[in-house]
């Protein structure tokens, strides 16, 4: 019967978390936004729409990276979260952190109230270099690529004319662990 109770509650607990995944909130889309932006940036207008951009003239480019990056910050907010909430449920933190507490370590001021925050956002920004990153990286080795292979090939390897070029760096970018 225990078994049985315990069973219930875990997978009650699963089904909020799941729902949560798939939150993204004004924030996450905010993020999102200045990430595209830096992504547009470094990339360069060509390479950033021939990334995201879908239709004939690549116009949605911006939007379709907003919808990708706002799914990605949810999912790293969320990471975060439980990774701030593990490191504060840790009875061994303070020994891994030179003897200073969560609060300490995290927060600001004498009482380090904001230490929950800080501690996610810092985790979560850092997680979202990391995406941006592994655009950056994968559209540098899909431009080579495509440079090496030549046009034709480099269609046949990846897809649709169209949008050969944003599923190669899909697929290297994914494989980066990002």
């Amino acid at each position: 019967m225990k078994l049985t109770a315990l069973a219930a509650l875990v997978a009650a607990a699963a089904v909020p978390a799941a729902a949560l995944a798939e939150t993204v909130t004004g924030t996450d889309r905010q993020n999102a936004a200045r990430s595209c932006k830096a992504l547009q940036t470094s990339l360069g207008a060509t390479a950033f729409k021939e990334t995201y951009g879908t239709n004939a003239n690549r116009s949605n480019a911006f939007g379709r990276c907003v919808s990708t990056m706002a799914r990605a910050e949810a999912e790293n907010r969320q990471s975060a979260q439980a990774a701030c909430a593990a490191e504060r449920a840790d009875a061994n933190f303070a020994a891994a952190h030179g003897g200073k507490t969560f609060a300490q370590h995290y927060g600001t001021g004498k009482a380090g109230a904001n230490a929950f925050g800080r501690c996610v956002s810092g985790k979560t920004a850092q997680a979202s270099a990391e995406d941006r990153r592994d655009v950056q990286n994968a559209a540098r080795r899909c431009a080579a690529e495509r440079k090496s292979l030549g046009a034709a090939a480099f269609v046949a390897k990846y897809g649709t004319r169209a949008n050969a070029f944003g599923k190669c760096v899909s697929k290297l970018a994914q494989g980066s662990g990002g």
